[in-house]
């Protein structure tokens, strides 16, 4: 049951940011075992103002096209998985919309089931 927030650059085409989240959807479908239906995704704008990064931080070289990706996801996957998720995910980000893997960073952080309410004041994993 991931949770994805994706922070960027404001300006970019509707096509574009729609290109984020099928890529993403991917990647976690293939690596997590996420299903089809399961697609909760936010994208937030940010003015140049409101986004700061370093350019050169461990050697990497980022342009304004950084994407910052953070996604809340169940504490059940191997290291292996999410390795595999993280180059997945900035491959096919690189394949559509045409991110550069220098501009994909993510974040993955694990909760416990027990702390989802996926809905109706609910723990559905509890």
């Amino acid at each position: 049951m991931p949770l994805t927030h994706i922070s960027l650059r404001a300006g970019k085409p509707e096509a574009y940011r729609r290109a984020i989240f099928d890529s993403l959807a991917r990647a976690m479908q293939e690596t997590f075992n996420v299903p089809r239906d399961n697609q909760f995704m936010t994208i937030t704008e940010h003015s140049a103002q409101n986004f700061r990064f370093d350019p050169s931080y461990m050697g990497i070289s980022r342009t304004d096209d950084l994407v910052f990706i953070q996604i809340a996801a169940n504490d059940t996957r191997t290291v292996d998985q999410k390795k595999e998720m993280f180059r997945r995910i900035a491959l096919y980000l690189s394949e559509s919309p045409g991110l550069r893997p220098e501009d994909v960073f993510v974040n993955l952080i694990e909760v416990k089931k027990e702390n989802w309410s996926l809905g109706n004041g609910v723990a559905q994993y509890a």
